[in-house]
């Protein structure tokens, strides 16, 4: 068997998936620490302490954690998520366990020097100013909270300019110290590289990390509502959305699927309906966003002002009267998408890699794919049926950004939808 685990004596989760027939090796670590985790007050810490940690240890500068990757022909980057955050490298196999040192010296040294972070913070403000003005980027921020308001699980991963300027480098370390335990964390490779040799670096570069931190998480509640903002746009974005289900839910498969059949490509109802049929948007799309106790299946579309209330009507309708349709050949085709799609990510050791990481903290451990398969292809039309009738009747969430003026609200799509 490729895949193997081991847990070190302070509780770090080691997993590896051994590619002998690829010459590189994806490596890093995922801790279940995110956005939700924040309090209010300090909404976005996570993504800053993302970032800090590649600008400066006790024994490299950020010049140097650059270098000493690149100068391999390595590549090194990280995310933050509202469950998870990840540091990752990609490297040839014979740099792996440079690989190692560097993810566990960021980790466990890095110094949060003042000058570093405050050039830091004025690139994440930056950041923060660049996703405003994306309106197809900043209306899911929107969209976030109205399905979860006043909830951690509602505010946006990156925060907002306001709290990002208040925060010290010293509170960015002490929140780092008080939710990066090893017990936290999964330390994850996929390529060319045996499973001991891996344990054996983990063992040799990652001992200085508290065993355990315990950080509680409020259950998200998902309401639903509206949001509307008026801009300057060409375009309406218009995302319209309803309460989903949780990554380990007996219908997660199924949601899968229906995302995949309503939009997920250009033989998708949705995309030949409203696209192709209608020419009303260039852009339109589901997605189904699971987290672990909560989820969110949506639909993303941006038209013209002119447009859009017959986007909504033609969008609702489809929902509406989805369940009494004939969507065999449908359900066909995006279980072949879904297969697909899982099999060509195998291919990559990238995404090997982060489906290990996020596998072990959802569900203890990996899943192989023959089981995934399996489970996709057991779902059945009456069980889409069934979820379909369930979600498109609970509450609807709807946001709309830009010229919105005669565009219609959510007491329209209730009735639609009814």
């Amino acid at each position: 068997m490729s895949i193997q685990i081991t847990t070190l004596s302070n509780g770090l989760r080691v997993v590896s998936d051994h590619i002998p027939s690829v010459e590189t090796v994806t490596l890093g670590v995922w801790l279940n620490v995110g956005a939700r985790n924040e309090p209010k007050e300090i909404n976005g810490i996570s993504h800053v302490l993302e970032h800090m940690a590649f600008k400066g240890t006790k024994k490299r500068s950020a010049k140097d954690i650059a270098e000493a990757i690149e100068n391999v022909g390595g590549y090194v980057n990280a995310y933050t998520s509202r469950e998870t955050t990840a540091y990752y490298t990609r490297l040839l196999k014979n740099d792996a366990r440079l690989g190692v040192d560097i993810m566990a010296d960021i980790l466990q040294n890095s110094t949060f020097q003042e000058d570093e972070f405050q050039r830091e913070q004025s690139v994440i403000l930056q950041e923060i100013g660049q996703t405003y003005d994306t309106p197809d980027d900043i209306i899911f921020d929107y969209f976030q909270e109205t399905c979860f308001p006043h909830q951690p699980m509602g505010r946006p991963i990156l925060g907002t300019s306001e709290i990002v300027s208040s925060l010290k480098a010293e509170r960015v370390k002490t929140y780092m110290h008080n939710h990066y335990g090893a017990k936290q964390m999964v330390l994850a490779a996929a390529g060319n590289i045996h499973h001991k040799d891996f344990v054996a670096m983990a063992e040799d570069y990652f001992t200085n990390l508290k065993e355990d931190c315990h950080h509680k998480v409020e259950v998200a509640a998902y309401k639903g509502g509206e949001f509307r903002q008026t801009r300057d746009l060409e375009q309406v974005h218009v995302v319209m959305g309803f309460q989903g289900v949780p990554h380990k839910h007996e219908d997660y498969y199924a949601a899968a699927l229906l995302s995949t059949i309503l939009g997920g490509g250009m033989s998708s109802r949705l995309f030949q309906e409203i696209r192709e049929k209608r020419g009303l948007v260039y852009s339109v799309y589901t997605f189904h966003s699971p987290a672990s106790d909560a989820g969110i299946f949506g639909m993303y579309a941006g038209t013209s002002e002119e447009k859009a209330n017959e986007l909504l009507d033609v969008a609702a309708s489809e929902l509406k009267h989805f369940s009494s349709t004939h969507f065999e050949q449908d359900l066909v085709r995006a279980k072949a998408q879904l297969k697909a799609s899982l099999m060509m990510s195998l291919e990559s050791t990238s995404s090997r890699c982060e489906q290990l990481a996020n596998q072990m903290h959802t569900y203890g451990t990996p899943l192989k794919a023959t089981e995934t398969l399996k489970k996709i292809e057991s779902v059945t039309a009456d069980h889409i049926k069934i979820l379909a009738d369930r979600l498109f009747s609970s509450a609807p969430t709807l946001a709309t950004l830009g010229p919105i003026e005669r565009v219609y609200g959510l007491e329209y799509l209730q009735k639609a939808l009814a």
